[in-house]
């Protein structure tokens, strides 16, 4: 049974004779028979009365009330395809993590709602394992993260590179290593650390540096805010390994210092550093206002 089966269906049922149908179907009349002879074959029943007026049979009198419904249906998904397409869609929703949240995203925010005043944005700040996901899941249309080849590496994910960025040390500003210019893994593994949550590209990044090294790190606590890394840190002897754009508040923090990582022999500056993408899957790619604020990522945020 196919659409275009039913719909002559009904066309035949509206007009009450086969060439009248073919017309209004913008069909030949041998096409308008074929489909619902193809129909009946289908249903195992004759649906009409070959005569000067096309009459329903008892079989038809069935179908009609089904056809009817089901024809009612795709024209209402395909007016939704057609509002898809064409860009109408009431919200569009982003997942980011906290540093590009924070600092990166409310210019990108303030000119799409600007551009498209009738979609409602709802974004997210997620670590990038767990936005990788739910933009798998179809949660989300659009993730702003630390790239992970794990999740990303399949055929329907488009992704862009948009920079790169330092892993910097953060810490009280009496700490005994901020009278160092640069420190390594080594003397941070001598103090607690707080690192984020599992899920976070940080925390497995993180690991994988000191498991190099073969040192493993006195991980204290786990948070997911930045103000509460900021808070925790200048307390005492704890310190945090964190990326260099998540920091920007705590530059202006007296009570805080940073210090860059000297590398080693065992660790090259990239394994020190992360690299932030804006990822999301070839179909939502062909909806307008999902482009567009990709395009944006990419003209605010790409170096």
């Amino acid at each position: 049974m196919r659409i275009e089966q039913l719909q002559a269906f009904l066309a035949i049922v509206e007009t009450g004779n086969f060439g009248l149908a073919a017309k209004q179907c913008r069909l030949t009349q041998s096409t308008i028979s074929r489909q619902i002879q193809g129909l009946e074959q289908d249903l195992g029943l004759i649906l009409f009365h070959r005569s000067s007026v096309a009459k329903l049979t008892i079989g038809g009198e069935q179908l009609l009330p089904h056809a009817r419904k089901i024809c009612r249906e795709w024209e209402t998904v395909q007016e939704k395809f057609q509002e898809l397409k064409s860009g109408k869609q009431p919200e569009l929703c982003i997942a980011a993590i906290h540093s590009v949240c924070a600092h990166y995203l409310p210019p990108i925010l303030q000119k799409f709602c600007l551009e498209h005043p009738n979609i409602q944005l709802r974004v997210t700040a997620l670590g990038s394992d767990r936005a990788l996901k739910v933009l798998k899941d179809g949660l989300v249309d659009l993730a702003i993260v630390m790239n992970n080849r794990f999740l990303t590496n399949s055929v329907e994910m488009v992704v862009d590179v948009l920079y790169e960025e330092e892993i910097v040390v953060l810490m009280a500003a009496d700490h005994p290593l901020s009278r160092l210019r640069e420190v390594t893994l080594s003397e941070v593994a001598n103090y607690p650390q707080v690192v984020f949550k599992d899920g976070y590209g940080m925390q497995r990044l993180i690991q994988d540096c000191f498991e190099k090294l073969s040192i493993p790190p006195k991980i204290m606590l786990e948070l997911n805010t930045l103000d509460a890394f900021r808070g925790v840190v200048r307390q005492g002897k704890v310190v945090a390994l964190l990326p260099k754009s998540a920091l920007i508040e705590a530059e202006k923090d007296s009570t805080l210092t940073i210090r860059k990582i000297a590398p080693s022999g065992e660790i090259t500056m990239n394994e020190l550093s992360r690299e932030v993408v804006v990822v999301t899957t070839s179909d939502r790619l062909a909806i307008p206002p999902i482009a567009d604020f990709y395009q944006l990522v990419q003209q605010f945020l790409k170096i």
